[in-house]
Formats: structure tokens, sequence, C-alpha cells
């Protein structure tokens, strides 16, 4: 059994891999998590005792078998809740994400499961991640960042990179979820902003929002 701070330093290691092809820096978790990197020292020696995370000399820390597997775990009932809360509770996407970070701890595998069928065994969460099987498996699907799409490019918005509250309440202004079709009319040299076609309307998107939108490709 882990604590509940033990499943939130497994989960953000678990998220810095998917970005990484090396061990994860003490700095990098800090600054991760908000805290010290004193305390992220203290936590990987705790977590290397359980035999969820190994530390290796100026390479940094990676997570064992074990570690991915119970990460993954998390990380599955984290995006079940919010699919719950978004589909069963008409929870908007933006004030999903600090309630499934409490539900995320339950440690019922029997109400996960029956959770994931009750939901008809969704394979992404309401802001387009990925959720692994009870296996820890994440099935990933073919996804460009808008801001790579060239002039008269279409796509279908899969996903979010940044998932604040902030963020999908602007996205919400605009007309901008999951689903839509977006075509780049035009990018501009000076600022790298971009014009956009969705729903028959042009709209005009900076470069960090174009950075943060994942789109799949037709």
């Amino acid at each position: 059994m882990f604590t509940l701070s033990e499943e939130n330093y497994l989960k953000a290691i678990y998220h810095l891999e998917l970005d990484a092809d090396k061990g994860i820096s003490t700095n990098a978790i800090a600054k991760k998590l908000e805290t010290k990197a004193s305390s992220v020292t203290d936590m990987i020696k705790k977590l290397s005792e359980k035999e969820v995370v190994v530390y290796i000399k100026y390479k940094g820390v990676k997570l064992t078998g074990l570690g991915k597997k119970t990460a993954a775990n998390i990380v599955r009932k984290h995006r079940l809740w919010e699919v719950f809360l978004v589909d069963k509770l008409n929870f908007s996407w933006d004030e999903v994400h600090d309630v499934a970070e409490q539900l995320e701890h339950i440690k019922s595998p029997k109400l996960i499961e029956q959770l994931d069928a009750f939901l008809g065994f969704p394979t992404h969460d309401p802001h387009g991640d990925p959720i692994p099987d009870k296996e820890g498996n994440l099935k990933t699907i073919e996804k460009s960042l808008l801001s790579t799409l060239s002039k008269n490019e279409s796509g279908v918005c899969v996903g979010v990179d940044d998932s604040s509250s902030e963020f999908l309440k602007f996205l919400d202004k605009k007309g901008i979820t999951l689903g839509k079709q977006l075509t780049v009319i035009e990018k501009e040299d000076f600022d790298d902003s971009v014009s956009i076609k969705i729903d028959d309307k042009k709209l005009s998107i900076s470069n960090k929002i174009a950075n943060n939108l994942y789109i799949k490709k037709i």
C-alpha cells in the first residue's frame, strides 16, 4: 500500500517518463510537484525501499516494472473518474481535474473495474488523454500539435497539452472542443500565430494556443 503522497510522486514520475528517454532528475520531479529537491530525495529513498523506483547516480530516477504498473493504475483511476464526472454528472471538462485528483486515491479495484464497465470501457478521458488498461498498458494515437500543420492542412482536435481550467475555459469560449475539425487558413511569419477555420468561422489563435492543441491529421 502507498500513501497519498507516494502515489502523487509515482504519478509525477510516470508523466515525466512519457516525455523522456532517460532517467528523471530530482529537480524535474521537484518542479512538477512544486516542492523542494530535498523533499524529493527523501521520498525517492522511501520509494526505492518499496521497489517501485530505482535511482542511479548521475542518471536520475526511473520507475521499476511494479512502479510503472502502480502509477498507470493511479492515472487510470483519475481518467476514468474524469469520464464519469463529465458523462454522468454533467461536469464541464475544466472542472474535473481537481475532483479526480481526490478520487484517484480510492483503493478498491472492484469499484474501478465496475466503473470502467459502467462507462462502457472508454479509451480516452475528456481531454483526449488515453486511459491505461488494468494491466497498465497505454494505447496512444498518432497526433500532432496544431502549430505543426501547414497552410490548407486539416485535422480533428483529439487532445490538449495544457489541461488547466483557464485554458479549457478559453477553448470553450472559442468553440474548440474534442472532435472539432480545424483547417489552417494562414500562418503568420511574424509571431507564428495561426488563422483557422472551424464550423465555417475564421478564428485567429496565438502560437501558444496552437502549441497546446493536439490534432489528428485528415
